[in-house]
This record gives C-alpha cells, sequence and structure tokens, in this order.
C-alpha cells in the first residue's frame, strides 16, 4: 500500500478516534458527575444526550462548509472543537457549563463522523476503499477502548477523577490539528473546485493505478454541477441511497449498541458489579470491540458488506435475547451471563454494523451529493442516538433491563431482512461506477 495514502488514511482517521473517545468516555462519569451535581434519572439522560443533540447539528451542517472550505479544513476544525470541549468539561465548575462543553464536543463528533469517512473515501482507490473507510471505524473503536481504559485507571483519583476522565483528551486533540498539515486535500473536492491539476498530483502521490483515467472519471462526474443541473439531494433518482442510508442508520441505533457504550458501567452495576468490576468489564467491552473491528476489516473488502452484516444480524439478535433473558432470571445464566451476553454481542456488532455503517455511508452517494448524503446518514444516525440516550436512564429504572434487551434483539430480525432483500452490495466498486448502480436503483 502506498505510504501516502496510508499517512493520509491514518491521521484523518485520529478524527474517529476523538469520536470514539468523546463517546465512551462519559460512561465512566455518569456514577459521579450525578453525585458531584445532584442530578436525577432525567437530569442524567440529558446530560449524556446533550453531545448526541450536538453531533445531530454538527452532522447535518458540516456538509455545505465541506464543499466549501474542504474536508482536511474541516477536520481541523473538528479538532479545535474536540480541544475545547475537553477542557471545558475538565474546568467545569457548574452543571450548564458541563452541557455547553459537551455539547460543543458533541458537534465535533457530528462533524467528524461525515468528514474523515467521506474523506479516506475520496482518496481511495476502489480496491482497498472498504478496509481503508473500516480504519475510521477501527479508531472509533481504539478511541472507545481508550476511554474505557482510561476511565479504568482514574477512577480512584479522588473526587475530581471525573475532570481528568474528560480532560485527557485534549492531547490527542491538539496532536491531530498538528498532523493535518501534512496531508494532502480530497483529490474530488479539488476537482470540483476547477483544481485538476492539484487532484493530479494528489492521486499519484496516493498512487492510484491509472491517475489520467480516474481524473476523467471524476471529471465526468461533476458534469452535472458544472453543468448547473441541479444538486440537490431530494430527487427521485438518488432516493434509493437515501432510502438505504437512512435505514441502516436508524437499524444500527435500534441494535442498542450506544445504550452499551454510555452506560456500560452502570448496566453492569444493575447486574450486580461493584464500581471497579463495572469498569472493568466495561474495558473488556472495549477490548472486544477492538479485536473484531480488526477482523471486520479483513473481510469487508472480501466477503462483502452486507454479508458482514447479514452475519451480524443473527449474532446480535441472539446476543441481546440472551441479555435480557438474563435480567429477566439472573439465575438462569449465572452471575457473569450478562458479561457474555453483552460481549458476544459486542463481537457481532463489531464485526457487522459497527465496520460497515461508516462505510457505506460514504460510498453510496454520487460526487455531487456525497456531502449533503453523508451529512444526511449521520443526522439520522445521531437524531436516534440522542433520543436513546435521553431516555434510556427513564426507561431502565421503569421497564427494566430485561424488556430493553428484548426490544432491542426483536429488532435486528428487520433489520436482517432489509440487508438482504435491498441494500445493494458495494464492495470493489469505484465511487463512480457505485454512482451508476445506485441511479439505475432509485
Amino acid at each position: 500500500m502506498n505510504k501516502n495514502l496510508l499517512f493520509a488514511t491514518v491521521v484523518s482517521a485520529l478524527g474517529s478516534f476523538l469520536f470514539g473517545f468523546d463517546t465512551a468516555v462519559i460512561s465512566g462519569t455518569t456514577k459521579f458527575i450525578t453525585q458531584y451535581f445532584n442530578l436525577t434519572d432525567a437530569l442524567l439522560g440529558i446530560t449524556v444526550s446533550i453531545a448526541l443533540i450536538g453531533t445531530v447539528i454538527g452532522s447535518i451542517a458540516v456538509g455545505k462548509p465541506g464543499d466549501v472550505y474542504g474536508r482536511r479544513s474541516m477536520l481541523s476544525f473538528c479538532s479545535l472543537l474536540y480541544f475545547i470541549s475537553a477542557f471545558g468539561c475538565a474546568l467545569s465548575n457548574n452543571w450548564y457549563m458541563l452541557l455547553g462543553s459537551r455539547f460543543i464536543g458533541g458537534v465535533g463528533i457530528g462533524a467528524a463522523s461525515v468528514m474523515a469517512p467521506m474523506y479516506i473515501a475520496e482518496i481511495s482507490p476502489g480496491r482497498l476503499r472498504g478496509r481503508l473507510v473500516a480504519v475510521a471505524q477501527f479508531n472509533i473503536v481504539f478511541g472507545i477502548l481508550v476511554a474505557f481504559f482510561s476511565n479504568y485507571l482514574l477512577v480512584d483519583t479522588g473526587v475530581n477523577n471525573w475532570r481528568w476522565m474528560f480532560g485527557v483528551m485534549a492531547v490527542p486533540a491538539a496532536l491531530f490539528f498538528l498532523l493535518l498539515f501534512l496531508v494532502p486535500e480530497s483529490p474530488r473536492w479539488l476537482v470540483k473546485k476547477n483544481l485538476v491539476d492539484k487532484a493530479r498530483n494528489v492521486l499519484q502521490k496516493v498512487g492510484a493505478e491509472n491517475v489520467e483515467s480516474e481524473l476523467t472519471d471524476i471529471v465526468n462526474s461533476l458534469k452535472e454541477e458544472t453543468g448547473h443541473v441541479s444538486t440537490k439531494l431530494f430527487q427521485k433518482k438518488y432516493s434509493f441511497a437515501i432510502i438505504c442510508a437512512v435505514l441502516l442508520a436508524v437499524f444500527n441505533q435500534l441494535s442498542g449498541i450506544n445504550v452499551i457504550m454510555y452506560y456500560a458501567p452502570l448496566i453492569f452495576e444493575k447486574a450486580g458489579a461493584s464500581t471497579n468490576s463495572a469498569m472493568l468489564q466495561a474495558v473488556a467491552v472495549g477490548v472486544t470491540n477492538m479485536i473484531f473491528t480488526i477482523i471486520a476489516m479483513f473481510f469487508i473488502d472480501k466477503l462483502g458488506r452486507k454479508t458482514l452484516l447479514l452475519i451480524g444480524a443473527v449474532g446480535m439478535c441472539l446476543s441481546l435475547a440472551g441479555a435480557a433473558f438474563h435480567y429477566y432470571d439472573e439465575n438462569l445464566f449465572g452471575s457473569t451471563g450478562v458479561v457474555v451476553f453483552i460481549v458476544g454481542f459486542i463481537a457481532f456488532f463489531a464485526f457487522s454494523q459497527g465496520a460497515v455503517i461508516w462505510v457505506f455511508l460514504s460510498e453510496i452517494f454520487p460526487n455531487r451529493v456525497r456531502s449533503k448524503g453523508q451529512a444526511l446518514g449521520s443526522f439520522t444516525h445521531w437524531i436516534m442516538n440522542a433520543i436513546i440516550g435521553l431516555v434510556f436512564p427513564i426507561v431502565l429504572t421503569k421497564f427494566g433491563g430485561g424488556n430493553i434487551f428484548m426490544f432491542f434483539s426483536l429488532m435486528m430480525i428487520p433489520f436482517f431482512f432489509f440487508v438482504w432483500k435491498m441494500m445493494p452490495e458495494t464492495k470493489g466498486k469505484s465511487l463512480e461506477e457505485l454512482e451508476r448502480v445506485v441511479i439505475s436503483g432509485a
């Protein structure tokens, strides 16, 4: 693999690392900020979900600036938001300051969830795109693991432990900002700005197999935009791509993945674990997530996106059902039953939806509306995420873990049929080839 392509991929994927870290770090702080700020279940839900409201805004608002200023510039902006959020959370002396700081971080997460995979998809050759965009997903789960492990290490640092948990994110945020100066801009964005020679140079640097042919395909795919044809996303010819992207994002959240990521220690404590044990079990969740994401990276361009999703749907359905039955009868599977089933769920999720969603969203939309389409998919993902994160503490108290996990389990059944009957396979195709597939599918 070309070293310049690999370096640009790894650096841009640091945005995804911070996305994962900021997403998961709240899980270790919930108990302590609840005590510090005297939060009710409802206020805790707001504290968790306020960042998710930020992600909704960041994901839907980043499309236009990404087209105007470029993918790399917007990733730099995301790094600044992460940095401000880390310091703001760490120094919060009242609940409203904590909310504001988490909201800022959420905007960064939402924007990075669009820009990082889009940037990687636009610099990658078709034969490697799935694997390279999956690097962004790997960095998300690596960030989650680091957040869980960091929380575990910092839990005994005293009354201000939650401040340190939030604050350490400032270090990778600063590193991300500096390294972005060393990577090129997206060649497809450069062509959109009529900087064809610069785009050619970037394609040469990242090791494109046939630079002139690929450049011609990019130019031709953007002719509608330069010819003043409407580039609105909501057109009939894009309906197939929109439906696939929205449904995948909805089912991603209806798996319950972020309930576990945001509330893992709380879930394990509700199942009988001590605080330290719950933190350590959360680390096990993060390790499993990372291992199976790595495995998926080796299969996503071999087996294809659909095969991974179908395997995952079955495994997640069974694992979530097992977790539900543990809550119904704790003696059924023993004291460690819930840990086994949740870790199993994480393994199947990481191998399937976790590895595929950002790859699929980054490649299913044509060049001229990719930024808007990616933003729509991310917006759907984050609005569902925000709703679930907001209501979970209340629902857990009212309905119990068994009913919640059984609901998520049942949602994997329609997901299986959606993937099997409707989703197109995108492996091995150039972005321009996929454009023809998507438009014909509409």
